[in-house]
């Protein structure tokens, strides 16, 4: 019996109104039906229609290949016969509570589109027929959230209330109230994509030892999974290194990506783009973003939950997308509505328009910059005004896609003509295209900028003026610490004379005019601090821009035509985020100047962005090392965190892609591109910033004549074919996965071990010990990190046991399938910086009951061995950066109970509760420093063991054997997340469920 799992807000209100019935005895005549995938033909889509359930997915791998696009899933609120259970997850857990669901509330709007040429379109729930005058003022991005309450509400899994809730959000949304969303799709990458895929195939174990149906473990919504995390620049200025590189690739990461395919066949409705095809959020740009679904006549807008942070840049095509922790993200898959706050949104008017010269990437940095500042951590941030029609949806998306590092859960742009005219470019079909713009239109979801503008009512607001923005970078440590180009030097020289922190370095004055000199494969070559050692046109945010990467090609042939080349020990590297980016450069002729400059494509995926950014040569490494050189990173990435670019890169620093290539040529970042040479041309004579910088009509021009529509047609035809390498994985075909326990890349994680019917209940904590002692700032990157495996860390050693060479460890991204790895992978990001070591910078801690310096692993498997709970202290902004649910997994794993900090990113506080951790915040004001906290205590956490007598939001008393005692609030910040909480996380909580229905 195939049976959905249950919001836990819905199952709350069930359990307390004693709702019951009883549930038929057979769910297999329920059958569902398919849309046939886009730019089919006739004969398939007749067969598409007449698929029940089981035989669609016999029939859908006969036809179309298993990672192919296109498979639309009827919404479950137009199912004819879909059936709810539940089980009350507050009153003890015992009485089992089933209902059917009732028909749809707001049947009544149910309007018809109409065709211009006759016909409809189909149907669709109707705001404007509410005859609300609220919703004329509701956001677009909160619009959103209404329809999809509207479409879905039954009144158990969303009820009546909850549509009140939204659609009175003006009034509601300062009072943290919770609704249910229910998002049309889901979004993995490989990296995040393997663990997800481990953790259903270990609940389907898990469901088949408690004696139920582990087939009841399948996706209800479409996933789509792009691979695209694992390629590495290992081979560099070469015509052959895309090639190199994918060999490479495969070799290193085969047990995986078979492990992928075998999820794409074993798993419903999972499909699988394959390595070489582009990164994940350029491909959902360019192509799997719906922007409008059209089910079976039933239409409604895309919307899209991502296990990856910058999911967001979907956002810039108008489509609400945002990234969440992967096992939310599995919950998810499973049918389980989504549980969150009604969000704030901060209206930020732009107008104006962009100076000559200023790029995408200098605006987004800009916007980065005045959002932290302004502090939108938890809510939407929707742009409006006149300069949101005269910004391309190219650096709507780059604006889109860096939400996390401004910190909001979304960055929106409504639907307009800019829009409508991007999806013409990227190959979506006429039709599609009219019957989106005709459905936004008829619901008050469509920007019309030629239009008088309806007043939207925003939780607060900002207003940039375009023209005010000017060229900069980002760094040398965060994203949010914007540089204006003009200052660059005098901030570099800053950095070298502060002290250690995020805006220092603390070089003494003697010390900052070193020069390390050494030989380059036989050539001359010298460091200073501040030399420039990778240089990467890389990442999402940038590579799906055509303005700065025709722009970066456009800086190329100009130093080329002077004379001016990068020097050859600078690690140069183009990664472009789809094959469009190849067509369009090739098509221009600019690759051939990229090419002369050192940046060769060298693959299709993030690579430098997230860390694979391969081993520097030898002699370069060398000279960094033994001279203690600062050397520096530029790339065009969004995330630029200590520990993540390379491991020998102090500075990085994120940047357009045409600044990438100017800093490339100067060979440094210590330079006033205003007022010194970049070095000396052909001539003889000195050769500025001004001499290559091209303009914004020159880019302009070249992006009019080099990018066209046929170029994403072919590139995403071609998707569907995959390549020779992928092909030829041979993978079995049963629905059980046989774990490999010599397998250092997929190992059964011990997640539901000794796992019963019975929810392990409420626990508080008792004498605990602190772990780590963190300050501000504590990224995902040092939690959890994604990059190299040094050769001296315990998951090095683990993986040495077992017969892994040093060349063969990989990057822990990659090694994220097997928990051995990444247990000691936590915490294990080499610039670490524990207050227990008194400056000490790496992954070690003091073991407080021995004083012992210990690796972090090495002391968290000595408190478990003993039975001692461990916690965690932090500042603000813990967990900040990629949504990585490793960076909770290897916490719980640790023995971690809980984590004290003064403020939580959003993903990471969700993903805590999501393994059974307890977040806790100090009150504001108050912290470890302030409180007098050492670390060297011993902690209590005082909480109810009734999960009833827990309120989320509540004050939480902690006590040291020191005698202290201070209140934290618990952020629990739903009634689901406690439900969560009580069944040992959100994993265990939906097993149960499954199970009882």
């Amino acid at each position: 019996m195939y049976i959905t799992a249950y919001s836990s807000a819905a199952i709350l209100r069930a359990s307390r109104s004693r709702i019951s019935s009883s549930l038929p005895s057979s769910f297999s005549s329920l059958s569902r039906t398919l849309s046939p995938p886009p730019h089919s033909s006739p004969s398939i889509a007749n067969q598409y229609r007449s698929l029940s359930f089981s035989s669609a997915f016999r029939s859908l791998r006969s036809s179309v290949p298993r990672w192919s696009h296109g498979v639309d899933w009827k919404s479950p609120a137009s199912l004819t016969a879909q059936i709810r259970t539940a089980a009350p997850v507050i009153h003890r857990f015992e009485r089992k509570i089933a209902t059917m669901a009732s028909e749809n509330a707001f049947k009544g709007i149910l309007t018809s589109l109409p065709k211009p040429s006759g016909g409809k379109f189909g149907k669709f729930y109707s705001l404007p027929a509410l005859n609300d005058p609220r919703i004329e003022k509701l956001p677009y991005s909160i619009r959103i959230l209404l329809e999809s309450a509207i479409r879905n509400c039954d009144n158990f899994q969303v009820t009546k209330e909850d549509v009140e809730k939204i659609i009175d959000w003006e009034n509601n949304c300062p009072k943290q109230v919770e609704i249910p969303f229910k998002p049309a799709r889901v979004l993995l990458q490989d990296f995040t994509g393997v663990p997800a895929v481990v953790d259903l195939a270990c609940m389907r174990d898990a469901m088949n030892k408690l004696g139920s149906d582990s087939n009841k473990i399948n996706p209800l919504v479409p996933v789509d999974l792009v691979i695209d995390h694992s390629v590495q620049v290992d081979v560099t200025r070469s015509e052959n290194a895309v090639h190199a590189n994918m060999e490479l690739e495969f070799q290193r990461n085969k047990e995986r990506f078979a492990f992928l395919k075998w999820g794409s066949n074993a798993f419903h409705n999972m499909l699988v783009v394959p390595p070489g095809s582009g990164i994940v959020h350029q491909v959902n740009l360019e192509y799997l973003g719906r922007v409008v679904f059209n089910t079976d006549g039933m239409l409604y807008p895309d919307s899209v939950v991502g296990t990856d942070s910058h999911t967001t840049m979907i956002d810039g095509l108008g489509v609400a997308g945002w990234g969440v922790g992967g096992i939310e993200a599995e919950a998810a898959m499973l049918g389980q509505p989504m549980s969150m706050v009604l969000p704030g949104v901060v209206g930020f008017k732009l107008s104006g328009q962009l100076r000559n010269g200023v790029t995408a990437t200098d605006l987004v940095l800009t916007v980065t910059q005045m959002l932290r500042k302004h502090g939108v951590v938890g809510k939407f941030v929707e742009f409006y005004g006149d300069g949101v029609g005269k910004i391309s949806l190219a650096d709507r998306a780059t604006i889109a896609n860096m939400s996390p590092e401004y910190g909001a859960t979304m960055g929106f742009f409504p639907v307009d003509h800019v829009t409508l005219q991007y999806l013409k470019l990227t190959g979506r079909s006429d039709e599609i295209v009219a019957m989106i713009e005709a459905y936004l239109r008829a619901n008050k979801m469509f920007v019309d900028y030629t239009e008088p503008q309806q007043e939207r009512v925003y939780s607060s607001y900002l207003h940039l003026d375009l023209a005010e923005v000017e060229p900069c970078i980002s760094g040398p440590k965060r994203p949010h610490d914007r540089v204006p180009l003009r200052e660059m030097k005098a901030d570099w020289h800053s950095c070298l004379d502060n002290k250690v922190g995020f805006k220092g370095f603390s070089v003494p004055k003697e010390a900052q005019d070193k020069v390390a000199k050494f030989s380059f494969h036989g050539q001359p070559a010298e460091l200073k601090h501040g030399s420039v050692v990778i240089a990467a046109i890389t990442s999402c945010t940038n590579t799906s821009n055509p303005s700065v990467m025709l722009g970066a090609g456009l800086v190329a042939k100009k130093a080329c035509e002077l004379g001016l080349l990068v020097k050859p020990w600078i690690k140069t590297s183009l990664a472009p985020g789809s094959g469009v980016v190849t067509k369009y450069l090739l098509q221009s002729g600019l690759q051939k100047y990229l090419n002369q400059q050192g940046f060769h494509i060298v693959g299709y995926g993030c690579t430098t962005c997230i860390g694979n950014s391969g081993d520097l040569d030898e002699s370069v490494a060398s000279a960094i090392s033994e001279n203690d050189i600062i050397a520096s990173a530029v790339l065009s990435g969004n995330r630029n965190f200590e520990g993540r670019v390379h491991a020998l890169t102090r500075a990085n620093y994120l940047a357009s892609p045409p600044l990438v290539v100017a800093y490339a040529l100067a060979g440094t970042v210590d330079i006033d591109f205003d007022k010194e040479p970049i070095g000396v041309g052909k001539d003889g004579n000195n050769v500025y910033f001004k001499d290559i910088w091209p303009t914004t009509e020159e880019i302009a021009e070249v992006v009019q004549s080099s990018v066209l529509p046929d170029m994403f047609k072919s590139t995403y035809e071609a998707i569907t074919k995959g390549n020779p390498m992928w092909n030829q994985l041979s993978v079995p075909a049963a629905t059980l996965y046989s774990w490999d326990t010599n397998s250092t890349y997929i190992h059964e994680p011990p997640y539901f071990k000794n796992m019963t019917m019975d929810p392990p209940g409420s626990h508080g904590v008792k004498d605990a010990y602190c772990l780590l002692n963190f300050g501000d700032s504590i990224t995902t990157d040092h939690i959890s990190p994604a990059g190299s495996i040094h050769k001296d860390s315990p998951a090095a050693k683990y993986l040495l046991d077992r017969g892994v060479d040093r060349k063969d460890f990989n990057s822990y991204g990659s090694r994220r399938g097997n928990d051995e790895v990444m247990a000691r992978g936590t915490f294990a990001n080499i610039r670490l910086v524990n207050k227990l070591l008194n400056g000490e910078v790496g992954p070690k801690t003091v073991h407080i009951p021995t004083g012992e310096k210990l690796y972090v692993f090495d002391a968290a498997m000595r408190y478990k061995a003993a039975g001692q709970d461990t916690i965690v202290l932090a500042g603000a902004e813990y967990g900040s950066g990629s949504s990585r649910d490793w960076a909770a997994k290897g916490p719980m794993l640790l023995g971690v109970k809980a984590v004290i900090a003064k403020s939580f990113e959003r993903i990471h506080r969700s993903n805590l509760v999501g393994m059974g951790i307890i977040p806790l915040c100090f009150k504001p004001g108050e912290d470890a420093d302030t409180l007098g906290l050492m670390g060297h205590e011993r902690y209590s956490i005082d909480l109810p063991s009734k999960i009833d007598e827990i309120r989320p939001g509540q004050d939480v008393t902690v006590t040291t054997d020191t005698g202290k005692s201070f209140t934290c609030t618990a952020r629990f910040d739903t009634e689901v997340e406690l439900a969560y909480f009580n069944h040992g996380g959100i994993l265990p909580y939906v097993i149960r469920q499954l199970i009882t229905q």
